[in-house]
């Protein structure tokens, strides 16, 4: 009948997020008692700081077992320094395990040696504590030969970091460089939108040829040079789009064409004009020719007179050209608009990628983690903490978060040995971190079971989903000196998909009252440095409030 009640209670449980506030009852009421098969022994309480004590675990038990001792620190505040290899014996039909370890402390007081959880099978059984003394070792200064102090040494510092250098520089450089490349090209684009009209930039050019005077320096190629370019210049832009990069040949040939298919209505003598300076101009350039001055101004004066009546030549655009001139215009705006934004977005993903490697380089990319990007632990440990009382008797506790009421529905059985019961909680069991503290009062004033509780509540971890459970036991007490039992270790939660999450930390301590239990539970995620701080500011606020319904009854025998 125990049994029946043992699975339908756990059934009921699964799944449910109040399940480890009733587990708690089903420790209380239904796990039986069982007696221990595990002695314990400790070769000395008295060391001097840093002397081994023997510690020796002895479990008799069947050959079939499977007997888990105490691994890891286990024994703090003490420090184990060694654990040896389990020694078996066999006795009649059973096995004799004798498993010993070293245990040691490095400062001087008093320390109590916590009992120890060993699990035989699915049974949980703990051996008893001890206190042990811890003294300081003697230094005799009268004897031990003293010497004086060492004078100061000069040494050499440490040869200079180019690697260090060169992560600064570079995002420094290339930073110059899209800066650069930007302006440069905000400057050229000012240059453009300031040029002048071809025909006026034609004729400022041939002022600024008048004002150089090459002619009386005897630089007749210099000059034909730029007479030549600006001609050629002004026809690129108004007649031939391919005028700069053709030779004098080519030019007047294309010319001729336009003229013949109408495009232009250019004068046979003026072609012939420029054909016969185009001559003149390659024979002083290539031929090493000396031109008259008389001829060269001559010559100026011509190529003054083609643009004139080139520029009278040129038609007037016509509203259809106009309008496409604009629209063409538009489109190539828009174009370089994108082009812009697509390379200052390359830019700036570029020089944040670059940053981001310094930045994790430098100081290490777990401070770039929790000090740029973010950390979730980090902000509650940081942020506004609340302290509140939660439950009746309440409990005292100081959290990042305030903590919201669980409904709780109580099992039929458990209804008639349970007075109240209030559960609070912040988070999730796969979250970064969760807290649940609950407080409940029992009909009948009965002492409570604390090691029965925390077995209740390991049981239903181990139902809600909970795979590789390690468990550790010891006492707790409060700041006020009140005693209770803590539990903790770590474990694995699976995911929907099948895969087990980040190996979760937890911590459950629970306190006992007549007929009153009150529980702390803290789960966050391993080598979390902030969610350990935070776990341990909240386990030191915990105060409790002794149940003031069980005071009365004492007071009323009194009078």
């Amino acid at each position: 009948m125990l049994g029946g009640k043992k699975y339908e209670f756990l059934e009921m449980t699964k799944g449910n997020s109040t399940g480890i506030v009733l587990s708690l009852l089903f420790a209380l009421f239904f796990i039986p008692n069982t007696s221990a098969q595990v002695t314990s022994s400790i070769d000395t309480t008295l060391i001097r700081i840093g002397e081994e004590i023997k510690y020796t675990i002895q479990v008799e038990a069947d050959t079939t077992a499977l007997v888990l001792f105490p691994e890891g620190q286990s024994f703090a505040p003490l420090e184990t320094i060694e654990s040896y290899k389990t020694d078996t014996t066999k006795r009649d039909s059973k096995y004799l395990l004798i498993k010993k370890y070293g245990i040691t402390q490095f400062d001087s007081g008093t320390y109590k040696l916590p009992a120890q959880r060993v699990m035989i099978d699915d049974r949980v059984f703990t051996t008893d504590s001890a206190m042990v003394e811890v003294r300081d070792v003697p230094v005799d200064t009268l004897k031990q030969k003293m010497f004086d102090i060492k004078p100061v040494i000069e040494v050499d510092g440490p040869p200079f970091n180019f690697i260090r250098l060169l992560y600064f520089l570079v995002p420094l450089l290339l930073a110059l460089g899209i800066w650069y490349f930007l302006f440069r090209r905000k400057k050229r684009k000012e240059e453009r939108e300031r040029q002048l009209p071809p025909y006026e930039e034609a004729m400022v050019a041939l002022q600024e040829l008048d004002s150089l005077e090459l002619l009386k320096e005897n630089k007749s190629k210099a000059y034909y040079s730029s007479l030549t370019e600006i001609v050629k210049r002004y026809l690129d832009r108004e007649v031939d789009s391919r005028a700069l990069e053709s030779t004098s040949d080519e030019l007047i040939e294309r010319l001729l064409l336009l003229k013949d298919s109408g495009h232009f209505e250019f004068d046979t003598e003026t072609i012939r004009k420029l054909d016969a300076i185009f001559k003149r101009a390659d024979l002083v350039k290539f031929a090493k020719m000396k031109e008259e001055m008389g001829q060269a101004r001559a010559d100026r004066s011509s190529i003054e007179e083609i643009i004139n009546e080139t520029q009278e030549a040129i038609p007037e655009p016509t509203e259809e050209e106009l309008l496409e001139n604009e629209m063409y215009l538009a489109a190539m705006k828009k174009k370089r608009t994108k082009k812009r934004i697509l390379i200052g977005s390359l830019a700036g993903v570029l020089v944040l990628l670059i940053t981001t490697v310094v930045l994790g380089s430098t100081y290490g990319w777990s401070y770039l983690k929790d000090n740029v990007i973010g950390h979730p632990t980090k902000e509650l440990l940081e942020g506004k903490w609340y302290k509140s009382e939660y439950g009746i008797p309440s409990i005292i506790v100081e959290t990042p978060s305030i903590l919201k009421r669980t409904e709780i529905v109580l099992p039929e059985e458990a209804k008639a040995q349970i007075k109240s019961m209030d559960a609070f909680a912040y988070g999730s069991m796969i979250d970064q971190f969760y807290i649940v503290v609950n407080a409940t009062r029992f009909v009948n004033p009965t002492e409570v079971n604390l090691e029965a509780s925390l077995e209740g509540s390991l049981q239903t971890l181990e139902q809600q989903g909970a795979q590789n459970i390690i468990v550790k036991q010891e006492s707790f007490e409060t700041q006020e000196g009140l005693n209770g039992r803590k539990a903790y270790g770590s474990f694995n939660f699976p995911l929907s998909n099948g895969k087990l999450a980040t190996k979760q930390n937890y911590e459950i301590i629970v306190f006992g009252q007549q007929g009153a239990l009150q529980q702390i539970m803290v789960v966050s995620r391993e080598n979390d440095t902030y969610a350990e701080q935070v776990v341990e500011r909240i386990m030191n606020s915990v105060e409790l409030e002794i149940d003031p319904f069980q005071q009365k009854p004492k007071e009323n025998e009194e009078e």
